[in-house]
């Protein structure tokens, strides 16, 4: 197809990567209040959580379920472990590689400031409903699903 018969790039206002980026700006803003006043970045804060819903984990898994990567999650253990708020442990069979784990003052801090996230939690289901949030987060997860299945969706002109 020749760039005279093209049509047009969608609008912006209608572009799917740039309207996730506005409801991830959205959803946050409420949590990054919350994050500095528990004195912790968004990356550390989804390391924890990982942590604490995960238990132990490898610094791999940790960095794929906290969406990271694995450059920025060696410097984010780090200030995790200067905070004292989690702790490398010596893989059993393996002394190459290490496991993570939340101490007890990163389950205190998670605990500190579980109310605050329920509550802004709470205000977006007020807002928009927990089956309209459900299904966001349905098809959002479909989505990445079926791009990683696939290796990820084909290059677009129009995104």
């Amino acid at each position: 197809m020749d760039s005279s018969t093209r049509p047009p790039p969608r609008a912006t206002s209608r572009s799917l990567p740039i309207a996730l980026l506005r409801a991830r700006e959205a959803v946050m803003v409420p949590i990054r209040a919350m994050l500095a006043e528990a004195g912790v970045t968004e990356q550390q804060w989804r390391v924890m959580r990982v942590l604490h819903e995960r238990g132990p984990s490898d610094p791999a898994s940790i960095a794929r379920d906290a969406c990271l990567l694995m450059p920025s999650l060696t410097r984010i253990l780090r200030g995790l472990e200067a905070k004292g708020l989690v702790a490398r442990t010596p893989h059993e069979s393996d002394r190459r590689t290490f496991w993570v784990r939340i101490t007890e003052a990163g389950e205190a801090l998670i605990a500190a400031h579980l109310d605050e996230s329920n509550r802004i939690l709470a205000e977006l289901e007020d807002r928009y409903g927990r089956e309209r949030l459900d299904r966001l987060l349905d098809l959002l997860e479909e989505l990445a699903a079926d791009s990683a299945r696939s290796g990820g969706l084909a290059p677009r002109e129009d995104v």
